[in-house]
């Protein structure tokens, strides 16, 4: 592997889940083969001229497989360097929502090729160390990247323009949850307050950018958080609902058996 401060290329995605790069953004262009994996409970195959886009907490990633042929091009982006590296859109909140959901882009042929010319700009810009303005030819690369990814998800989904207003407010309802605030907080009513406004206006704002309600945010935080700690068997079902805050064991079974379909310990077998 390649190394500077805030970028990593790797070919492979084995290392997806490793400590170090809990902080980082994984983006992989597979050039030739397939992986399989699981994330957020739902199963995934990764192929020749597909986009993967996995937005930090690699650890998620589950039961990966790479098929012997499997040749893939991956970029480590920590998230300190894509925030000046990303323009000034807020088309990124629509498309970081849209890859929490899936985090594959299935390109067209000539989205392959783009997509195929930045990966390679991004190590041949890593390279070039004697570069006087080196961090500037990366973060431009990194840029252009970013801008191309962006294009791509709009062509493949469409481009609903988000107003400004809309963007913010979802960007810090969505950073509420990212922090963890969902472990003891999952009614509306708690987002909307601290962000002053009403737990309906917080609603349509979610409906208009993602296309679905706060409340189902904030339920599919808790649920893929509480299904993840339940695979630590070191963990008892009184401890994690006690993370979560849940007033009984009963009321905790409840929520699982409602949000995941199953009770914790038929999840854990």
């Amino acid at each position: 592997m390649d190394t500077i401060q805030h970028i990593i290329i790797d070919h492979t995605l084995q290392h997806i889940g490793d400590n170090k790069f809990a902080s980082y953004l994984c983006h992989a262009f597979c050039r030739k083969g397939h992986c399989t994996f699981e994330r957020h409970g739902k199963a995934f195959r990764f192929e020749v001229g597909d986009c993967l886009i996995i937005p930090r907490r690699g650890d998620l990633v589950l039961n990966l497989v790479e098929s012997d042929d499997f040749v893939v091009n991956v970029v480590y982006v920590t998230q300190e360097f894509i925030e000046i590296s990303t323009p000034q859109s807020n088309y990124g909140m629509r498309g970081h929502l849209a890859l929490f959901e899936n985090p594959i882009m299935r390109l067209t042929p000539q989205q392959q090729e783009v997509c195929g010319m930045n990966f390679d700009n991004i190590k041949r810009r890593l390279a070039e160390t004697s570069h006087r303005f080196h961090r500037d030819a990366l973060k431009n690369a990194i840029e252009c990247m970013i801008i191309d990814f962006f294009d791509f998800h709009a062509q493949l989904y469409g481009t609903d323009k988000i107003s400004s207003q809309y963007h913010q407010l979802m960007e810090q309802f969505i950073e509420m949850l990212e922090r963890g605030d969902f472990r003891t907080n999952r009614e509306i009513g708690y987002y909307a307050d601290k962000l002053c406004v009403t737990a309906k206006y917080l609603s349509e704002v979610s409906k208009k950018v993602s296309g679905l309600p706060a409340n189902y945010w904030i339920t599919r935080y808790a649920a893929l958080d509480i299904s993840r700690l339940l695979r630590d068997r070191r963990l008892s079902f009184t401890d994690i609902s006690d993370m979560f805050g849940f007033s009984s064991l009963s009321h905790f079974t409840r929520y699982v058996q409602n949000n995941l379909g199953a009770k914790p310990s038929e999840l854990r077998e």
